[in-house]
C-alpha cells in the first residue's frame, strides 16, 4: 500500500488528539474503522507507530521519526487548498458546532449578497481542522473546545479568531414547574461543557451522587432528556430549546463563541460583516428566550463586543 495524504492525516490527527477513539471523533470516523486503517498504515510503513494504553497513544521511535514528516505533508496540502479556497470567489462555507438553525444561513447571506453562503454542523475540533485545510472558510467554535484549553486563544498561528459574543451557563428545567427534576443529565467528559459543568455543579452543592439519568454529547441532546424525562441541566441559551425552562445561576460562568478563520483566506470586510451579523442575530434570538434581553441588558457591562447591538 502506497502512502497517501489521508492517511497522513490520519495518523496526525491520532497523534495530536492522543488518544485513537478522540482520533476519531475528530475525524468523524467509527473507531474500529481508524484502529484498522491505522494497522494498514503501519504495515505499509514497517512498523507500529504508536504504543497504545489504557490513557491513550504515545509514538514509538519509529513514530517520532515519522510522524514529523507525515505533519509536514498535511500542512503543505492545507496550505495548497488554502490558497485554491482564496482563489474561489463567491463562496464561503461556515462550520458551527452543536447545531446550526436555518435562519443562521439566512443572516449570512443577506449581509453577504454577492456570495453563495453554505453551513455545516459539526464538531468543534473538525470545524477547526476543516478552516484549517480549506475545506472551510469559517468556524463558529466554543473557545473551550480548542486544542490550547483557553478561550481566547488559537493555537495555530496560521489561524484567525475572534469572540463574536460571550453567553453564561443557566439551570435548564423541565417547563412544566411541577416536575422539577431530582435527576440530571450530564455532559461527557469530551464535550466542551464539562469542565464547565463541573465547577458550576460543584458551587451548586450538586458534584456528588445526585442521580444522573445519562451522558449526553451535545447541548440539544441534552435539552429533549430535560423536556421528555424531567430532568435537569446545564445548558448555554443558545443550546437550549424553547421546551425548556431556563433559570440563572447567581454565580455562573461566560462561556466564549469564536469566530475562527484562516489567515489570508477570508478579506477583512468579509470577516467584519460576519462578525457582526452574527451578533446581531444573536441578540435578536435572545429576545425571544425569557428573561434573557433584560439579562443581556443587566449584565451589557460584562458583554463590550455586544453593547452596539443591546439597543
Amino acid at each position: 500500500m502506497d502512502i497517501e495524504l489521508r492517511h497522513a492525516r490520519i495518523v496526525v490527527t491520532i497523534n495530536e488528539a492522543g488518544s485513537i477513539s478522540r482520533g476519531a471523533s475528530e475525524l468523524n470516523l467509527p473507531q474500529p474503522s481508524l484502529t484498522a486503517q491505522l494497522k494498514r498504515i503501519e504495515r505499509a510503513v514497517g512498523g507500529t507507530l504508536f504504543v497504545r494504553s489504557r490513557t491513550g497513544v504515545t509514538p514509538t521511535p519509529l513514530g517520532e521519526r515519522l510522524i514529523p514528516l507525515l505533519g509536514d505533508l498535511v500542512q503543505r496540502a492545507d496550505e495548497v487548498v488554502a490558497q485554491a479556497s482564496c482563489a474561489t470567489a463567491g463562496q464561503l462555507r461556515l462550520g458551527n458546532t452543536e447545531w446550526t438553525p436555518p435562519t443562521l444561513g439566512d443572516a449570512l447571506q443577506s449581509v453577504l449578497p454577492d456570495t453563495t453562503v453554505a453551513t455545516e454542523t459539526l464538531p468543534p475540533a473538525a470545524a477547526v481542522a476543516g478552516v484549517r485545510r480549506g475545506a472551510l472558510s469559517v468556524a463558529l467554535v466554543p473557545g473551550l473546545a480548542l486544542p490550547s484549553g483557553h478561550a481566547s486563544d488559537v493555537a495555530d498561528p496560521a489561524l484567525g479568531s475572534a469572540v463574536v459574543v460571550r453567553e453564561p451557563v443557566w439551570l435548564a428545567l423541565p417547563a412544566d414547574g411541577d416536575r422539577v427534576g431530582r435527576v440530571w443529565v450530564r455532559y461527557s467528559r469530551h464535550h466542551w461543557l464539562h469542565t464547565v459543568e463541573e465547577r458550576l455543579l460543584g458551587r451548586l452543592g450538586r458534584a456528588g451522587p445526585a442521580t444522573v439519568l445519562h451522558q449526553v454529547s451535545t447541548q440539544r441532546e441534552a435539552m429533549t432528556w430535560v423536556h421528555d424525562r424531567g430532568a435537569a441541566a446545564l445548558a448555554t441559551p443558545s443550546g437550549a430549546t424553547a421546551d425548556v425552562r431556563l433559570q440563572p445561576l447567581p454565580d455562573t460562568e461566560l462561556v466564549e463563541m469564536l469566530l475562527v478563520w484562516r489567515r489570508g483566506a477570508v478579506t477583512e470586510e468579509t470577516l467584519r460583516r460576519l462578525v457582526d451579523a452574527v451578533r446581531d442575530y444573536y441578540c435578536a434570538y435572545a429576545r425571544t428566550v425569557p428573561g434573557y434581553w433584560e439579562w443581556l441588558v443587566e449584565h451589557h457591562a460584562e458583554l463590550p463586543e455586544l453593547q452596539p447591538f443591546l439597543t
